[in-house]
């Protein structure tokens, strides 16, 4: 039974990622953690390049919408099964399971996978 828990929530956190303007998530990182923070984990140099995201005067190249996207996706994951206090943290601790990366450094360094599979194995209390 708890496996069909974890499958509901990726599949909510799934519709929650694509159901969202890209601005809308970039405003939700800047807002979460700061402007440069959210341009290192969208892969840009310029911080400046998040806000033209949010005002919709730019759209981000394919990897830095992935990696948003993904970060997105990742942090609902912990959301729908903690709290957004809880998945705020687990996104800038370090993680064992990424090397004593943080989840944002990872998904900056296109590490999609392996964070997903530690937000899962977070969920499921084996960390």
């Amino acid at each position: 039974m708890q496996i069909q828990h974890e499958r509901t929530i990726e599949e909510l956190a799934v519709r929650d990622m694509t159901e969202q303007a890209l601005g809308d998530i970039a405003k939700f990182f800047q807002e979460q953690y700061s402007q440069r923070v959210t341009a290192i984990l969208a892969g840009v140099d310029d911080p400046k390049q998040v806000g033209r995201w949010i005002r919709g005067e730019h759209q981000p190249r394919y990897d830095s919408e992935l990696r948003l996207r993904t970060a997105y996706q990742v942090f609902r994951i912990i959301t729908r099964a903690e709290n957004a206090h809880i998945a705020r943290a687990w996104m800038i601790g370090l993680n064992p399971q990424l090397d004593d990366e943080s989840p944002i450094n990872a998904i900056a360094h296109e590490r999609y996978k392996e964070v997903l599979a530690a937000a899962r194995t977070y969920c499921e209390g084996d960390l």
